[in-house]
């Protein structure tokens, strides 16, 4: 059983911003809680990252009470009653109650409202809907701290209800059972989400893709994968990502980090470079994450080929270390037999050397500026990684004088 209270001297995160705002609107009489992640991951005893709070005022109200008390306040949300008080520098959320009037799936409308149960009504699963008061009380109205301590992810009220009114509440449900979870997941909601897993295509792929990133991002999100893969989940997002072998023995590895969530994704995809383009278009990857997974496709064959230090150090240099170590670990995962340990300090070891020989140096040379500095260059480099970087910058200029005259 969690506690109803917490203490506040033991939580740093209840002494900042977040009771300045509460006691900067209660001078106005409106009543400000702590309200969802920050109360549910404190009595979980996690660290605390976001500050979120909920009050029983109009977002206008709440403005002007902040602002009287020389707090900085960003209209970030006012659409869904949201605006965003910055003390030091710092955004703290805060969202006003509020009751869903209609819904269609992806955005509401809403009216406000100063019933704190109706706003928790509105929430989408029990632990979710937890407030504290400055003094560390807890309001619970859906038991959701017994759900926390069973490690049960269960939707407020009716799970197809909730579903209907955000779809994206389909990826968190697998979201929170990767990170929370314990056990089965609550039969009610995972029947819920594989029922209406098809509306999840009417959805914003950037947020589809945010959710994914998260469950990927768990301490072991495979057994959370192979529940949605079993439940046809992803069959119109991510057909492409069945395999869960890869993945498994990836987080088996004694790696000295945690592999980041797109090299996660490419754990899961075959390693065909036409079908990361694809995902990472649907997805609307940004160009820098569509590079990455496009490279972390490919470079794990690279690796398996090439797993001498020689080859390894041209691929760190042309692709930079942290993505062949990403791919090592790829390739390990998928049962490359090459002698890991040894690979593993080429990558983390090397530092990446710079070309000794510039543009100014050849045109010292006699080189004329223009189009011809550029060519010579990529000669020159192409030249000097071949020979493992070891030139140096007599031997360099003594080779780009050789390409200047052929």
């Amino acid at each position: 059983m969690m506690p109803d209270r917490l203490d506040p001297a033991t939580q740093p995160w209840m002494h900042g911003g977040g009771l300045h705002i509460i006691v900067a609107l209660g001078v106005h009489g409106i009543e400000a809680r702590y309200v969802g992640g920050c109360v549910r991951d404190a009595l979980l005893g996690h660290v605390v990252s976001d500050v979120d709070l909920a009050a029983n005022a109009p977002p206008d109200a709440v403005t002007a009470a902040l602002q009287q008390a020389g707090i900085k306040v960003v209209p970030t949300g006012l659409d869904h009653g949201t605006v965003t008080a910055v003390i030091e520098g710092r955004g703290f959320e805060i969202t006003s109650l509020r009751e869903d009037i209609a819904t269609d799936g992806r955005h509401a409308e809403i009216r406000f409202t100063q019933d704190w149960q109706a706003d928790a009504a509105r929430r989408d699963f029990t632990f979710n809907a937890l407030y504290a008061a400055a003094d560390g009380s807890i309001t619970d109205y859906f038991a959701g701290r017994d759900d926390l301590a069973l490690g049960k992810v269960r939707f407020i009220g009716n799970a197809q209800q909730r579903i209907h009114e955000d779809y994206l509440r389909i990826l968190r449900f697998f979201r929170f059972y990767a990170w929370f979870g314990q056990g089965e997941a609550d039969a009610a909601g995972l029947k819920a989400c594989v029922e209406l897993a098809p509306h999840l295509i009417r959805l914003s792929f950037e947020r589809v893709w945010k959710e994914i990133a998260k469950t990927l991002l768990a301490l072991n999100p495979v057994p959370t994968w192979t529940v949605m893969r079993d439940g046809k989940v992803l069959g119109d997002i991510l057909p492409e990502a069945t395999d869960v072998t890869r993945l498994a023995a990836l987080l088996a590895l004694p790696a000295p980090r945690h592999p980041p969530a797109l090299v996660r994704l490419a754990a899961l995809l075959p390693e065909d470079d036409r079908q990361a383009t694809d995902i990472a278009r649907r997805l609307k990857l940004s160009r820098r994450e569509a590079e990455a997974l496009h490279l972390l496709v490919l470079l794990p064959a690279q690796v398996r080929t090439q797993s001498d230090a020689k080859a390894l150090r041209r691929l760190l240099y042309e692709q930079g270390t942290s993505l062949v170590y990403d791919a090592l670990l790829l390739a390990r995962a998928g049962g490359n037999e090459c002698d890991f340990s040894a690979a593993l300090q080429t990558v983390t070891q090397w530092e990446s050397p710079v070309l000794p020989v510039q543009g100014i140096d050849l045109m010292q040379l006699g080189i004329q500026q223009g189009p011809r500095i550029g060519e010579i260059l990529r000669l020159l480099e192409a030249w000097w990684m071949a020979a493992d970087f070891r030139p140096g910058r007599t031997e360099c200029l003594q080779a780009a004088e050789i390409f200047a005259k052929g």
